[in-house]
């Protein structure tokens, strides 16, 4: 295999892990910062048990990162290029969309950054 065709592998990879679109709520969730797994819960509007199996996920792919604060776990996202990507590809998306009118200036709105 070449070197290549092992970043490529690589990458393919990545965008496999963002390609979930509950994985996305949750960047677009984590995108002002690191919340904890009950606080992702709420804004995602999931179990705790699908949202769990969502973040370790994300977690050993290395898109987020997490730490203890006594028995509460915090992720947030661990390279702000992520958010970038995300808000990148939606707003192109968004604006390309015949069956559902987007406001253009609520495109911002997407993946918003601190």
């Amino acid at each position: 295999m070449s070197e290549l065709d092992s970043l490529l592998e690589q990458v393919s990879g990545y965008f496999a892990v963002l390609s979930e679109p509950t994985r996305l709520k949750i960047i677009h969730a984590l995108c002002n910062g690191e919340k904890s797994v009950n606080d992702i819960v709420e804004e995602v509007d999931s179990t705790q048990s699908n949202i769990s199996r969502h973040l370790n996920l994300m977690y050993r792919a290395g898109v987020l990162q997490r730490r203890k604060e006594g028995t509460l776990v915090l992720y947030q996202v661990k390279e702000p290029t992520v958010v970038e990507l995300c808000r990148t590809v939606c707003v192109h998306v968004a604006a390309k969309l015949d069956s559902v009118p987007v406001d253009s200036r609520q495109l911002p709105d997407f993946f918003k950054q601190p």
